[in-house]
């Protein structure tokens, strides 16, 4: 008869199937994957793959399917929930038609594959939004000094922005608005999002700010405008990989990213 931790353990990894579904969907249903899928270069992929790999092991420390306590857990973890979003892709995928029996081994890798990063991260999230009850607060289950919590603060800001990032980076329109926005319009679109950004952090009281601690500008400086800047990295990172940079000028690829 299953322990009880086996039993939290399977139901995680029951609420981390239908989160790698949901959160994967929109780019399942992506023409524009389909097509990428079937010729990304294996060194984008692999690159794109390593650069998940640590913000899964980030987010396994605060919603993992089952309270860790070493890294080492972590990291299994991490990729529990990668064999868990390759199945539920596949799956997807084959249900749609997108892959089939004769589709080339690189097609039905590189579709699937592609699918990885964004549902390995829904699984994980999902742990955490639907199973709240089952374990302590995320704080609880590690000790985490300040300096470690603001950088958990930026890895999670990564981790959104790649994968909101990844749900528009390969679509056409990026390329389209970018090819069309003046300097000014960039310049315009950078300070907006800052902005936007800023009213996140401070005026809404995200996670990233902590009501009372800090000033405004205090706040802008720590989580605005790094965390900006973690998402323009991320973003630069998501159009390399999807082959969006290449050939473009600085002044483009600048307008690329900002549009992102």
């Amino acid at each position: 008869m299953p322990s009880e931790t086996d039993r939290k353990f399977f139901r995680g990894a029951a609420r981390a199937a239908g989160g790698a579904i949901i959160f994967a969907l929109p780019l399942l249903m992506t023409l524009e994957m389909w097509h990428i899928g079937a010729y990304i270069q294996p060194w984008r992929m692999v690159a794109l793959l390593c650069a998940t790999l640590p913000l899964l092991v980030f987010l396994s420390a605060y919603s993992g399917f089952e309270r860790t306590g070493t890294i080492l857990h972590d990291v299994v973890d991490a990729f529990v929930a990668i064999a868990i979003a390759a199945i539920s892709s596949a799956a997807t995928l084959f249900m749609l038609d997108v892959i089939s029996g004769d589709a080339s081994l690189r097609t039905t890798t590189g579709r699937v594959g592609l699918q990885l990063v964004p549902a390995s991260i829904g699984a994980l999230l999902a742990q955490s939004q639907m199973g709240a009850s089952d374990d302590d607060s995320n704080e609880s289950r590690r000790g985490i000094d300040g300096h470690h919590a603001y950088l958990g603060e930026l890895a999670l800001m990564a981790a959104g922005a790649l994968f909101l990032g990844l749900n528009v980076a390969p679509t056409e329109e990026i390329y389209l608005i970018a090819a069309q926005v003046s300097l000014i319009h960039v310049i315009a679109i950078l300070l907006f999002s800052v902005l936007v950004m800023h009213a996140f952090v401070f005026a809404v009281e995200f996670r990233g700010h902590h009501a009372g601690a800090a000033s405004a500008w205090s706040a802008f400086a720590r989580y605005s405008v790094p965390g900006y800047m973690v998402a323009f990295a991320v973003s630069a990172f998501a159009l390399w990989v999807f082959g969006r940079l290449d050939g473009l000028s600085p002044g483009e690829s600048l307008a690329h990213c900002a549009v992102l």
